[in-house]
């Protein structure tokens, strides 16, 4: 059975000195079941809660969870979606919103093998398949930016194209 409330609050943030730890998924789907070509590739961005501006599912990583589990966990509540987590993309450092804190993000894409109807977060964010090219317009930040570039290039190796 799915745990169907978001988790809240920080006390069981991890951080890495001053950075809080966060992690995210860029949750994938091959439109027609194929991995033939990258026109064929949709990622899923929902909407942040306090405005329109589409991301990746990201948030904290807490202390009794590993970073994979985390990342899923995220991807579940914000944006509705299980699958199966694979390799890291990477670690990025960047500025929290309000500019006065760094956070320490690590990025893993999420193939999709279920897309849910309810899920913990559905109320407050948006979810939109995407291609390549939308999402690099639509997402804002810059971090997210660089793990799908990454990510696509994995991609394109894995299959050969």
């Amino acid at each position: 059975m799915l745990h169907m409330a978001a988790r809240t609050g920080r006390q069981f943030q991890r951080y890495n000195k001053d950075h809080r730890l966060v992690v995210g998924c860029i949750p994938y789907r091959y439109k027609k079941g194929r991995e033939e070509e990258e026109d064929e590739l949709e990622v899923l961005v929902i909407s942040s809660k306090k405005s329109q501006a589409m991301m990746f599912p990201k948030g904290g990583w807490e202390v009794d969870e590993s970073v994979e589990e985390a990342a899923s966990r995220e991807s579940l509540e914000e944006a509705g979606v299980l699958g199966n987590i694979q390799c890291e993309l990477g670690k990025w450092v960047f500025k929290s919103k309000s500019g006065e804190l760094y956070h320490e993000g690590r990025m893993f894409p999420l193939l999709v093998t279920q897309q849910l109807d309810l899920w913990p977060e559905q109320t407050a964010r948006r979810r939109q398949w995407m291609s390549v090219a939308e999402a690099k317009a639509a997402c804002e930040q810059w971090w997210m930016k660089e793990a799908l570039d990454i990510l696509v290039n994995r991609l394109i190796l894995k299959s050969g194209i």
